[in-house]
């Protein structure tokens, strides 16, 4: 097995960080990289957004108002960015294409969003690919001030391993059970 197939294999989310990132700078080579997506007439169509300090406080705030809630599920809605010190806002950035549908350029953004997961996690940080109805709610989308032809596809929570992260059990999957062939 190469080691690539290895470190892919190794690949594990943190629900836990600890408030270290990685700095705008160290980040570059890594968006660099996952920009390397498969891009079906390299459209580029998508960006990434850093979200540190007040920014995960205002996402916080646009989350409490998507939710219209109140006192204690306000509370717990506007820490949920806080649970790391860097977020990455994943951004399907459409544009009219007679070759590439709408669909095709999410993939993309997608298939970044992945890519930089990996690529962060080899480089030896904890992250975790969030999603939810936030993503479509309409103050995060101003929150995240996006475009009429931007959709929000979630955001990867960025930072430090921690000492006491248990070693996640991931059940290897069947590859037989999702490769089959066409005669």
């Amino acid at each position: 097995m190469s080691e690539l197939v290895e470190r892919v294999a190794a690949r594990r989310s943190y629900s836990r960080v600890t408030s270290a990132a990685p700095t705008h700078e160290e980040l570059l080579p890594l968006v660099a990289a996952a920009g390397r997506v498969a891009d079906h007439s390299a459209l580029h169509p998508w960006r990434v957004i850093e979200l540190r300090g007040d920014a995960r406080i205002r996402l916080g705030r646009a989350f409490v108002k998507d939710a219209k809630a109140t006192g204690e599920e306000a509370e717990k809605l506007a820490a949920k960015p806080l649970r790391s010190s860097l977020l990455l806002a994943i951004v399907a950035v459409r544009t009219k294409n007679e070759k590439v549908p709408g669909w095709e350029q999410d993939a993309v953004a997608a298939g970044v969003a992945h890519l930089l997961s990996l690529l962060l996690h080899d480089a030896g940080w904890g992250v975790m690919w969030r999603t939810g109805h936030h993503t479509r709610s309409k103050a995060v989308h101003r929150m995240h001030d996006l475009a009429k032809n931007e959709r929000l596809l979630g955001w990867l929570y960025v930072g430090g391993v921690p000492d006491d992260g248990k070693e996640a059990h991931r059940t290897s999957i069947d590859p037989e059970r999702f490769l089959t062939t066409l005669d």
